[in-house]
């Protein structure tokens, strides 16, 4: 529930369910190995620098899925889920979604770009 008393829900779809090399090809997403993380600890606590962390809100929901990449999923409970036809209805995602096995690397790929404008750059010894 949100404060104002309204409900929420995700969509959350069932990246179980998808077969590698069918339905996604690249799942891989980078993080900081612990020996890095130490490292750079080591070095703020020698310098006397204070160290953030940044906590994206729902960051799977903001990549970007691929040019070119269709990825269908059953329509959520409580919507109709056979056409007047009698068809079974599917919806088309746009953006990654909760449970894609491909959407961490898909925030991934909307992140570095970014951070590299910003002036960041990628450790060598991390992916």
């Amino acid at each position: 529930r949100k404060r104002s008393g309204a409900l929420k829900a995700r969509l959350c779809v069932q990246g179980c369910s998808q077969v590698h090399g069918v339905d996604y090809d690249q799942t891989f997403c980078a993080t900081l190995r612990p020996t890095s993380l130490r490292t750079l600890s080591s070095i703020a606590a020698t310098c006397g620098l204070r160290m953030r962390r940044w906590d994206f809100v729902a960051a799977y929901l903001q990549g970007e899925l691929e040019d070119g990449e269709v990825v269908y999923c059953h329509a959520p409970p409580g919507y109709a889920t056979l056409g007047a036809d009698g068809r079974p209805l599917v919806c088309r995602v746009e953006k990654p979604v909760y449970g894609m096995a491909q959407a961490g690397r898909r925030w991934q790929r909307s992140l570095f770009p970014w951070l590299k404008e910003w002036g960041f750059q990628q450790c060598a010894s991390d992916p």
